[in-house]
């Protein structure tokens, strides 16, 4: 099998823009939570339980579905109808 220069090319690119990708990776630094931020961070919106009606309806669809394969550890049918 010949080596032709558009093989070359594309091998070529390839390991550049997977390169390219992989040293991105490198440049990100992790980053700790500045004092000043924090009260943005503990405002209660940033709370995932922030709405008890929110929570009780996606608890009870998570429930509903997940009965069936034995998901948080509930009985039923999985219909929903428990």
């Amino acid at each position: 099998m010949t080596t032709t220069p558009l093989r070359i090319f594309v091998a070529l690119l390839l390991t550049g823009l997977s390169l390219l990708a992989l040293g991105g990776c490198a440049s990100a630094k992790l980053v700790r939570v500045q004092p000043w931020e924090r009260a943005t961070l503990a405002d209660p919106i940033m709370r995932p339980d922030r709405d008890p009606l929110a929570t009780a309806m996606t608890e009870h669809v998570y429930f509903s579905r997940e009965t069936a394969s034995g998901g948080r550890g509930v009985g039923g049918s999985g219909c929903g109808c428990n």
